[in-house]
């Protein structure tokens, strides 16, 4: 919360300061000066700030580790005041269920006239920001967050400590709430008795709400009136009967805002705030009333909730503190730690010491550099609280919100172990409870969203690496056998792995091993399919190994340095591998890029010479010319051409084109026979569903962060962003008619071979018995391709900012890829392991956000729907597609092409490397407030960049050379070990922040700790060391700082206190000046 910190008023005598129940306000500052009277220490002064330290916010325990009991009251006149520690003993001392606290809904109630009578009209309300009703009555102001003056803050504190607050007041009506509050004023002399009717007819009047419309017969009665009185006294006051309403029956005209309600979290509370300012009143005064518990008074509020604080502040005619006093309360009210203290506080000092806590917190605002009137927006993601809610003791070990080290060096589940298998045991029991919840959780309509955007997003390299793979491997593997993969894979790792996020597909490091198994077999005159067979079994013993002596714990070397490198560069594919194929639409529907270039049209036809039967082909006869021939036996093109004779059917040479001439069994000559054919339409109407499906996507997948419709329709839109985009540009393809090329499937479920089967024999009489142990060389590739594809693909899944609660199985995915590698290798189709950028993109697409926000506050992000449902039916729908192609065929190539951009392009998003890159084209007072550039200075920041992006370099190239491209993997291994080589330039503090730490590793500053027990040993002298000060819990032990410290015979007066008598007799020697 931001306070605007406002000059104050200096109203009042000019040298004279004005005393009222022993407190005393100085007209100069503002600041209370405390009297005789409760709660004040002659000759003091307290601003009621610390400085310059920020003192941290209590922490309310969650074991019971209270070993003894302490006075509930305070005295806030001991020589330190501390209020943190008032606050954690009240926090940790009251545990009752009946005090345990709620969320709360404030509603600020002023005392207007209408129709010359009273009535509570609300002006402003709070869920977690606060909204204000704007001229007029009936339109909400854009939430914000409260803006408050110090002088509103230190008049509310004043106002409370005088005032009357009743604690646990058990009632059930606002009329018996209003008796015990006359009572209590009456009796305490805040109130004149002669005044106990009026006061009880203004506390009961009716409440009017803005989503309320007045009575048409109000409003009728309201034209008639020429003028309402502004002011009403005690004797001018209509005798109209106050809102017996209020007292136990419900007015006809309220109703509740179920609207508004939608927007409340479950389970609050209500606090009503009612301030007016009456003539009869001479000073202010204020009742504060919490009920032992929450009763419904309908009629007060604008939702039907409980109400469980009420407070009531009145003024004088003229005294406009009154509203930012309950503006201050609303406030303090909706914070979590002072919203603690007024559940649990047992007297007027606990309260009070919860508003000097929460004082100390707050950020002071110049006036001369802030403007009050300005509405400050909610931020996008609100500070964490853990610190307020810590005692002195446990803050030596916080290391703050942002401090986390990363990594997954502190990952319990990647801990090596020496016993077999103790890692997938892990796993299993670590997943098993959370099994039936991933097919529930998966029953939502995020879900079937993010079914068909990953489908198709899969399918259509599956579809690509088929035809790729096909070329390569002679069609012993082609379409058909990725199509049927990634069916089988995709259902098994879904039913049975650790992390069923992860999507299993083709990658190019695969389709170079196969490429050399293939081209080996070729070579030796081996049969390519069962010796791939036994290279597939020894892959899979070599995995087993594996997850027996749990060598997947190794991953947590691998840090944001190589995850973010190896993403970026998967990503950096599928867009270049996106434009790539769009511009090979152009190589089949070329485009005249010369148009005015003449196109010749001169072709002449040639009669065969049937006299003289030759047994050659035209095509041999002329075979030197540069012209169109025709491939049949000269003898069948004379018979054929001597039948149509016989027939009365004569062929007039000279008039044929080119491809009737050669249809006829002619030769065509000529330089106009083999014109160029250009289609421009295609390929420009290709680029256009290209852009149109990758920038709609986008647009739609960012619609939920604009203001336009309701949150519910605004995030459905998103969610099917990149479907509707396909849909849209689908229908688009088909209204204009042109020929794009369309997404080709298999209409027939058999091999690409006709020769060959789906179960593979591995025994062959071509392959050498020792050709099944020899397999085990290139199987090692093929295990640390798999290896690094597969765990560092799940890392990044796994990564602590996506929230995943249901744990990580990399063991159990291990062991589940051994297990399809088996089954592929005898079924004959290719090994498939997780895919990156898929898997981000099925992350991305199922991640969700709190849908219960208080207005104003931003959707927070809660983590991702955790199912197993969307991975399943992709496997599923991956082998049923030669079903459904008659869907599938009227997909256009660039629109599936658009939707790889976009799955590249979003991959990359987040990431830090790219806000890393953009930093060397951003002038630093625009730069963005990224965490890393508050703790490591730019230069350093941009030569790790420069390191990393020379990483991703050397990875492009090994990866684009076909000669080496086998050495990918090895090459990702080595840039964990150039992460290694950087701590011998960056600090562990430094890398902290721009990457993760790798185990065993701590950042800390080297003058960290020399600073934290030098402080120690000041604050707490009586302590020999840190390790004793850990030991102490100040919420139940007496703190030393609450000690008499002596200093030359005198108490030792805390760092805000002003000694009055002393600050005179400086104004006294300097008078004369």
């Amino acid at each position: 919360m931001e306070l605007n910190a406002r000059s104050m008023d200096a109203k009042g005598p000019d040298e004279n300061t004005r005393q009222r129940n022993g407190i005393l306000k100085s007209p100069s500052s503002g600041f209370i000066v405390r009297g005789n009277g409760a709660g004040g220490r002659r000759g003091s002064l307290y601003a009621n700030l610390q400085l310059p330290a920020k003192p941290k916010r209590p922490h309310i325990p969650t074991g019971e580790d209270m070993n003894e009991e302490e006075d509930n009251t305070h005295n806030l006149t001991d020589t330190e005041y501390f209020p943190v520690d008032i606050v954690q003993n009240v926090l940790n001392s009251v545990k009752d269920k009946g005090h345990k606290s709620h969320n709360i809904f404030c509603q600020l109630d002023t005392l207007k006239t209408f129709m010359g009578n009273w009535e509570w009209r609300e002006t402003a309300r709070w869920v977690k920001f606060e909204e204000v009703v704007e001229e007029g009555g009936k339109r909400w102001s854009k939430p914000h967050v409260a803006s408050l003056s110090m002088h509103a803050m230190l008049e509310t504190r004043k106002m409370m400590m005088e005032g009357s607050l009743l604690l646990d007041l058990d009632i059930f009506t606002m009329g018996e709430m209003a008796d015990a509050l006359l009572d209590h004023w009456i009796d305490n002399d805040h109130l004149d008795h002669k005044l106990r009717q009026y006061m009880r007819d203004i506390l009961l009047r009716k409440h009017k709400h803005s989503h309320n419309p007045r009575p048409k017969e109000e409003k009728k009665e309201a034209k008639k009136m020429e003028s309402v009185a502004s002011t009403t006294s005690l004797t001018s006051m209509n005798s109209y009967p106050s809102s017996s309403d209020l007292e136990g029956l419900v007015s006809q005209d309220y109703k509740p805002n179920s609207n508004f309600m939608k927007k409340i979290p479950k389970g609050s509370e209500v606090c009503n705030i009612m301030v007016g300012e009456l003539d009869e009143l001479h000073t202010p005064i204020i009742g504060l009333i919490r009920l032992k518990e929450a009763r419904l008074l309908e009629g007060i509020s604008e939702v039907k909730l409980p109400t469980r604080f009420v407070a009531c502040i009145f003024g004088p005619r003229g005294f406009t503190n009154a509203r930012e006093v309950g503006r201050c309360i609303a406030t303090m009210m909706t914070d979590d730690v002072f919203k603690e203290v007024a559940y649990k506080s047992r007297n007027i000092s606990d309260l009070i010491a919860g508003l000097d806590e929460f004082v100390e917190q707050v950020t002071v605002l110049p006036p001369s550099e802030w403007n009050p009137k300005i509405r400050i927006e909610p931020p996008q993601k609100v500070q964490s609280q853990m610190h307020r809610r810590m005692s002195s003791a446990q803050l030596l070990d916080y290391k703050g919100d942002d401090d986390d080290e990363g990594g997954h060096g502190d990952d319990p589940t990647l801990q090596m172990s020496k016993i077999p298998f103790n890692g997938l045991y892990n796993d299993i029991k670590r997943k098993l409870p959370w099994y039936w919840s991933d097919y529930k959780d998966g029953i939502h309509i995020q879900c079937l969203a993010a079914f068909v955007y990953v489908f198709l997003g899969t399918f259509t390299p599956n579809v690509t690496f088929g035809g790729l793979l096909g070329q390569a491997t002679d069609q012993y593997m082609g379409v058909m056998e990725c199509i049927f993969a990634a069916a089988v894979t995709g259902i098994l790792f879904a039913l049975f792995s650790g992390q069923p996020l992860n999507i299993l597909g083709s990658t190019g490091p695969m389709l170079v091993l196969e490429t050399i198994i293939y081209n080996l077999c070729k070579d030796n005159g081996w049969d390519f399919m069962p010796a791939r067979v036994w290279v597939g079994f020894w892959t899979s013993a070599f995995i087993l190994l594996i997850v027996i002596f749990n060598l997947s714990a190794l991953v947590k070397y691998i840090t944001r340095f190589t995850e973010e490198s190896f993403a970026t560069l998967i990503a950096i594919i599928f867009i270049v591998e996106a434009f790539k194929k769009l511009f090979e639409i152009e190589t089949d529907y070329p485009v005249n890029s010369e148009p005015d270039k003449f196109i010749s049209t001169n072709c002449s036809c040639i009669e065969p010479n049937c006299s003289a039967l030759l047994t050659t082909t035209v095509a041999s006869v002329v075979s030197s010319t540069p012209v169109s021939t025709v491939t049949r036996n000269l003898t069948e093109i004379c018979a054929n051409i001597t039948y149509k004779e016989s027939m009365n059917e004569t062929i007039d040479w000279l008039n044929l084109n080119a491809t009737e001439c050669v249809d006829n069994g002619g030769l065509s000559i000529g330089d106009g026979c083999n014109p160029p054919h250009y289609v421009a339409d295609v390929f420009f109407f290709s680029v256009l569903l290209f852009l149109g499906t990758f920038g709609i996507a986008v647009a739609l997948k960012d619609f939920k962060m604009t203001t336009i419709f309701p949150t519910f329709v605004r995030q459905l839109i998103s969610d099917f962003a990149v479907l509707l985009s396909i849909i849209l540009f689908v229908v688009i393809d088909i209204l204009v008619g042109i020929n794009t090329p369309k997404l080709l499937v298999p209409e027939k479920f058999e091999p690409t071979r006709s020769d060959r089967g789906w179960l593979i024999n591995p025994i062959s009489d071509k392959n050498p018995w020792w050709l099944a142990i020899a397999a085990a060389v290139p199987a090692l590739l093929s295990v640390i391709l798999i290896f690094l594809d597969q765990q560092i693909t799940a890392v990044i899944v796994n990564r602590k900012e996506n929230k995943l609660v249901k744990g990580v199985g990399y063991h159990l995915d291990m062991f589940v890829v051994a297990i399809t590698v088996t089954i592929h290798s005898l079924l004959g189709l290719p090994w498939y392991v997780a895919a990156t950028v898929s898997a981000l993109a099925h992350v991305n697409s199922l991640k969700k956000e709190s849908e219960c926000t208080a207005p104003g506050e931003k959707p927070q992000f809660l983590g991702c729907r955790e199912n197993r449902l969307t991975a399943l039916a992709i496997g599923v729908l991956s082998g049923a597609a030669v079903f459904i192609t008659a869907v599938l065929k009227v997909i256009p190539m660039p629109v599936l092409y658009g939707v790889f951009f976009y799955m590249g392009f979003s991959a990359m998003r987040g990431m830090q490397l790219v806000d890393r890159l953009f930093l060397f084209v951003q002038p630093i007072k625009y730069q963005p407030d990224l965490t890393y550039l508050r703790h490591v200075q730019l230069y350093r920041v941009h030569i790790f960049t420069v390191v990393q992006v020379l990483c991703l370099g050397v990875l492009w190239a090994v990866k684009s050379v076909k000669a080496i491209s086998i050495g990918f993997p090895l090459m990702v291994l080595a840039t964990g070990v150039v992460r290694k080589m950087l701590e011998c330039y960056y600090s562990q503090f430094e890398l902290k922040y721009l990457d993760d730490l790798l185990p065993g590793k701590h950042a800390e500053k080297p003058d960290d700790k020399e600073k934290i027990i030098g402080r120690t040993s000041e604050m707490f002298p009586s302590l020999d060391s840190p390790a004793k000060l850990k030991q102490v819990n100040y919420a139940f032990d007496e703190p030393p700082a609450y000690k008499s410290a002596l200093t030359n015979g005198e108490k030792k007066k805390p760092v805000f206190f002003v000694d009055e008598n002393e600050e005179s007799k400086i104004n006294n020697t300097t008078s004369h000046l």
